[in-house]
């Protein structure tokens, strides 16, 4: 059974989704279509921008989202999946390509989203650590002590692969954290280059923003199961659907429990649609009997 799963921030490269714009019409009209929606001609960043210019939060996330919608899109009858999942942002992605969320509606939330997260990013100096060769509950552990301290908030936010965390949270609590799951035998605590503590408590204030966009918005039945990051449970109900992604921003996002569940149900094949190779990395950690690939 084939699993298609959607990259999230950090993805993301100058040159992203040119060769689509290039050869194919659709690609074509729907890169325009969300140059209009926008108000901003994305595809000139994507592909001619800076690193820099790529990696402000409201352009990396609509422009990861739309490589990666517009090449299932333009798969046509190729895009037959048993089930979906996306890492963070690329949930959204994954719930466009899936058919519960409209091409428009799915690009307007991923850009609303955006700009709430940069603003919550704004409001407090915070960060995300990646945690290398130490078990989750040690990591949960530390985290929850260091949070009792009283200087900020730090906590367990991507479960990216077996070996493999990110946490997240103000920056003293997670440069405090880091130095105690060093001491608690993690090969590597590393600081990460990245703007604010995602998945976090400490995006609350993006959270109420996001859920009114989310909830004034049509939802739909999928057309297979998606896999969502609040739970790793499979979801087919439009409401449940909802209700997950308004959660999403705040809460962790459960990457290797959604994989590990994706092939308890059948997953033989997982293909990752969009840019760079994040998610074919983790995946390989988690399980190597599974067949993986990507196309950009």
């Amino acid at each position: 059974m084939k699993a298609y799963v959607f990259p999230g921030q950090g993805a993301q490269f100058t040159g992203m989704g040119k060769d689509l714009y290039d050869n194919n019409e659709t690609a074509k009209e729907l890169f325009e279509k969300a140059n209009e929606i926008l108000g901003f001609r994305i595809t000139d960043i994507m592909f001619e921008g800076t690193a820099d210019e790529l990696k402000q939060t409201k352009v990396t996330q609509p422009a990861v989202f739309l490589h990666s919608v517009i090449r299932a899109i333009c798969l046509g009858d190729e895009f037959e999946p048993a089930m979906v999942a996306g890492h963070s942002l690329g949930e959204f992605s994954a719930l466009v390509a899936a058919g519960a969320l409209s091409f428009e509606d799915g690009l307007k939330l991923v850009y609303a989203r955006a700009l709430a997260m940069q603003k919550a990013c704004e409001a407090a100096p915070s960060t995300m650590a990646a945690v290398i060769g130490l078990d989750d509950k040690s990591i949960e552990d530390i985290c929850a002590e260091t949070t009792a301290e009283g200087n900020g908030v730090v906590v367990a936010a991507n479960y990216n692969c077996t070996g493999q965390l990110v946490i997240s949270g103000n920056i003293e609590a997670v440069n405090a954290a880091c130095e105690k799951l060093k001491a608690a035998g993690a090969k590597r605590a590393l600081v990460l280059p990245v703007g604010g503590a995602f998945h976090s408590p400490l995006m609350q204030p993006a959270q109420e923003e996001l859920q009114k966009a989310i909830e004034s918005t049509e939802f739909h039945t999928p057309r297979c199961p998606i896999y969502q990051n609040v739970d790793a449970q499979a979801h087919t109900d439009a409401a449940e659907i909802k209700a997950n992604l308004i959660a999403q921003l705040t809460a962790s996002v459960r990457w290797t429990y959604e994989v590990q569940n994706m092939i308890a149900a059948g997953a033989t094949e997982f293909i990752e649609c969009g840019p760079g190779k994040a998610l074919q990395g983790m995946i390989a950690k988690i399980d190597r009997s599974v067949t993986i690939s990507g196309i950009q």
